[in-house]
């Protein structure tokens, strides 16, 4: 008698509600193995959407151009007339520039030390530089009278000299008293900004001694041209040393950041690979120990006509079948991490449908290779010697 699918499936469910604890501990090694897999490869694309969500807000048309080296090794400047210059580019629609200030450092009153500035760099900034840079004003507002002496920190700035709330408060930046204006929301594509003091030209240039160089020019370009301003922008800044100019795009930082997590994603995965195969070690060693106990069971099986192929094939299924359950169990965990994990990140959840189908067929294959010798072992048993085991 020829036994269907169904009769398959049904025969190697018996022999696997046999043994729950055994069966459970099996599965729990495959479903452990593809759960890792799963959640990594989830929590990576989840990372990737939302990496790809706050370019698409950000702009990745964004190009920044700056001070290098001169031909002997010294630090070279933009000239006072880069700004305008980078403006008149056919393509370019935003330009802003920021210039550091080094003669000034901030600290939280006038009774710290000049050692102790905490890094938080002294910026002049233009009125437009939010709009260039997509910034925005967590608190207060911008530079709104930049003749006077006022000041917006950012993020990490604020945090530092422990003001996170301290709109309206007083810090001492270069030797007298600068009013809080405002405090920034971390900017994503110009990170320097956060750790920086952003005071107005003109205040800085009257009663800082600012020498009024732009160290840094912002400059948003058509999607279309980037590449083209790219090419032309360090002559623009300053055509008398245009090999004096670096000019950078702050959205392949982000870029490469991602590129980056995608090493540790595949390390990962090859951890989760080891724990898949130890998974599958399991399984043969429950289906080993399966045939040795369940003699008689093959025994009378075969006095009563059942064929080798079809005890090959029973526990073949059964192998398949405690494989799969653990597959799908790991789908269920992995896809519930990569979820939880997501949302306390504020990330879209994405979980690649291919890594859900190649996590179960990787499952079924484990239980195949895994079961393909007990399977043979079971059925080359004669009924005779199994019965007088």
């Amino acid at each position: 008698m020829r036994l269907s699918f169904w009769d398959v499936v049904r025969v190697g469910g018996a022999g696997l509600r046999t043994r729950p604890l055994r069966v459970f501990l099996s599965a729990l090694g495959i479903a452990i193995g593809i759960a890792a897999m799963v959640s990594v490869v989830g929590i990576s694309t989840s990372s990737r959407a939302q990496l790809d969500r706050e370019l698409a807000a950000l702009g990745t048309n964004l190009l920044t151009a700056g001070p290098g080296k001169s031909f002997f090794g010294d630090d070279s400047h933009l000239p006072d007339t880069a700004e305008a210059m980078v403006a008149r580019i056919g393509s370019v629609t935003d330009v802003s520039a920021t210039g550091r200030v080094t003669t000034a450092r901030v600290y939280r009153t006038d009774r710290i030390p000049d050692a102790e500035s905490g890094g938080i760099a002294v910026l002049a900034a233009r009125p437009d530089l939010p709009a260039t840079v997509g910034m925005t004003v967590r608190d207060g507002t911008w530079l709104t009278a930049p003749d006077y002496p006022t000041v917006v920190l950012g993020s990490r700035a604020a945090t530092l000299l422990g003001m996170g709330a301290g709109v309206g408060l007083n810090v001492w930046l270069g030797n007298r008293w600068f009013t809080v204006v405002g405090i920034l929301d971390p900017v994503p594509l110009v990170p320097e900004l956060d750790s920086a003091a952003l005071i107005g030209w003109p205040v800085a240039v009257t009663a800082l001694g600012f020498d009024g160089h732009p160290t840094t020019i912002y400059s948003r370009a058509r999607d279309d041209a980037v590449t083209a301003v790219a090419g032309v922008l360090a002559a623009a800044a300053n055509p008398s040393a245009p090999n004096e100019v670096q000019v950078s795009r702050p959205s392949d930082a982000l870029a490469a950041r991602q590129a980056t997590d995608e090493a540790f994603v595949g390390l990962l995965v090859g951890l989760g690979a080891v724990a898949l195969l130890v998974g599958g070690v399991g399984v043969a060693n429950t289906m080993v120990i399966s045939v040795l106990e369940r003699r008689p069971e093959i025994g009378l099986r075969r006095s009563l006509g059942a064929t080798r192929g079809q005890i090959r094939v029973q526990f073949l299924a059964e192998s398949l079948l405690l494989s799969a359950l653990g597959g799908l169990g790991g789908i269920g965990l992995g896809s519930a991490v990569t979820l939880v994990y997501a949302f306390s990140r504020d990330w879209p959840t994405v979980v690649p449908v291919w890594a859900l189908a190649g996590g179960l067929a990787a499952t079924l294959v484990i239980g195949a290779v895994a079961g393909l010798y007990p399977a043979m072992r079971a059925a080359r048993l004669s009924p005779t010697e199994a019965l007088s085991s």
